[in-house]
Parts: C-alpha cells; structure tokens; sequence
C-alpha cells in the first residue's frame, strides 16, 4: 500500500494516488473524482482502460446527474441552475477519509462552488474494498440540507475488450444473466435519447455480440432492472470482467467510429433528460429522493476472471 502523486495531463491537475492490494489484485484510485485509475491481476495484465485521445477518461463517478439535463439547464424552485454532462464529482478533488491494505475511501461535501450549480448540502463517500478477485464499490449519500434532496448517481468504468488493439477493429461479446428478450431506450449519437422502448434485436438469448457499429446510437439502455449481471468475455468464452448490480439502468458504450479497445459497462441510479423534456429537478425520470438527515448506499461490484 503506497499513496504517490501524479499529473493528469488530460485535467492538468496533480492529484494523489492510492494502491490497495491483496495476492490477487492490484488497485489504484485517484483523489480526483475518487477514480479507479487501475486494475491488474497477479501478472501484472491490466483490465481498465488508461486513458489516451479516443477518451481521456477511465472510470468516472457520475453524480448528481447521469447523462445531460437539456441545455444544461434544469429548475430548483423555480431557479435555474446549469449543470455540465454527467455532473461535477468526476472533475471535483475528494478528500481522503480512510486507508487500508485492502480499502480505501474518499469523500466529497458542498462548496461554495458546488452550491452555485446544484443547490444541496451533502455528503457523498465512495469506497473501493477489494475481497479475493473482487472490487466492491460502495456509493453513500447523505443528504445533509434542511430541504429534500434529488440527485442521481451512476458508474462509467472502461474496460479492455480482450483480444482487441488500438486503430484496430473493435469487437467483443457481453453475456448477460437474462436470456429473455430485452427492450432498451431509443437513443441518438449526440448522446440523447427517448423512453421510447425499442426491441434490443442485437442482444440475443443474453449475448451481446459487439463491434462499432452497436454504438452507432451512442449507449445501449437497458432499463426497468433487466439484468443484474454483465460479463465481458474472454475469446475462449471465459469470463475476464464481470459486474453484478441492483441498479435500474445498465448502459454499455464505446465511442463511435474511433476504434477505441475498450467499452464501458455503467450501473446507474439515473438517466439523462428525454429530448424535449421540460420539468422541475425533483421531477426527472429516475430520480432518488433523499429527506434531511437521511442517506442512500449502493454497491456493484467487479471480479476479475473467473
């Protein structure tokens, strides 16, 4: 277990890193968004994207909203507030909290600066606790204001696809834990989408067979707690990734037309605003509510291999 600095030259930003490990995984977080930066198995091979020009991210936390309002834009009380994509905790320094050989903790509060574009005082502590082949990534909200709280929050974690290289054809395969035809949500390449449901023809029998083009309507919605389970094949059909979930919304996504090696399984407690949707905050679909003093924890957690 070691803490060291590092450059972000994607933020510019210097921030702290921080390893846990156990005879199985390796594991470093950073202080900025409270980001997974790495995953490695006990050969050292690595399962999380690194970073580069076709995303310069890995594994941001997305909170208080997943996905965009419209026009950046959405009402508290009748006040506008202005909102960047996927919110401000993934670009916002944590604190750490807590240390161990095998866990680690930060935590995020309101600031002045946070309360210009999200008007709630809270608490938000994000976890990373390793168990054998297992990460556990626990959520804790707190709302900590004297007025309800309405927020949402989700993952983005990048994974390698096996087998694939950069500047070169992506494909892959995700098996699911339901076999049952599944609907997902009409969505467009600039990221918006409808609550229209659409049959999810290129997911069949729990399998889905991925390559660029399954990404040409941006992220693939499953919606209404369809799945609870997701894993990224090996080619020999052996699992190297899998997520388990209790999320409403899984999403799997890898940016269009730019053979980047790697796609990102997302378990969200949100969804971003339908194209023309006009509301209040606390309104949003897939909202989570929080009364003063109370808190919401949620996990998922990723094994590596089998």
């Amino acid at each position: 277990m070691f803490t060291f600095a590092a450059n972000n030259t994607n933020n510019k930003h210097i921030f702290i890193m921080v390893e846990i490990k156990n005879d199985k995984l390796t594991v470093t977080v950073a202080s900025l968004g409270a980001e997974l930066q790495s995953i490695k198995d006990s050969e050292g091979r690595e399962y999380l994207w690194q970073g580069g020009e076709k995303w310069p991210r890995r594994a941001p936390i997305l909170f208080p909203i997943v996905c965009s309002v419209n026009d950046d834009t959405y009402t508290v009380d009748g006040k506008e507030y202005h909102l960047p994509r996927h919110g401000f905790a993934r670009d916002t320094e944590f604190k750490l909290i807590a240390q161990g050989e095998h866990k680690v903790t930060y935590a995020l509060h309101e600031t002045e600066e946070t309360l210009k574009i999200f008007p709630y005082c809270f608490n938000l502590a994000v976890s990373y606790r390793l168990g054998g082949n297992k990460i556990h990534v626990v959520w804790h909200v707190e709302n900590t204001d004297t007025r309800e709280m309405h927020f949402q929050i989700g993952g983005h974690p990048a994974f390698l696809a096996p087998g694939c290289k950069e500047d070169e054809e992506l494909k892959g395969v995700i098996a699911l834990d339901n076999k049952a035809p599944l609907k997902a949500l009409k969505s467009y390449i600039d990221g918006s989408h409808e609550m229209t449901e659409i049959d999810a023809d290129d997911i069949k029998d729990g399998m889905i067979h991925f390559n660029d083009e399954f990404f040409a309507n941006d992220s693939v919605k499953l919606h209404n707690c369809q799945t609870r389970q997701a894993s990224l094949l090996n080619p020999d059909g052996s699992a190297a990734v899998t997520l388990d979930y209790k999320c409403p919304i899984i999403a799997f996504w890898s940016p269009y037309q730019k053979k980047a090696p790697f796609v990102c399984i997302e378990p969200w407690y949100g969804l971003g605003d339908p194209r023309g949707w006009k509301g209040d905050f606390k309104d949003k679909i897939c909202m989570n509510h929080l009364l003063p003093g109370a808190s919401f924890m949620s996990e998922y957690t990723i094994t590596i291999g089998e």
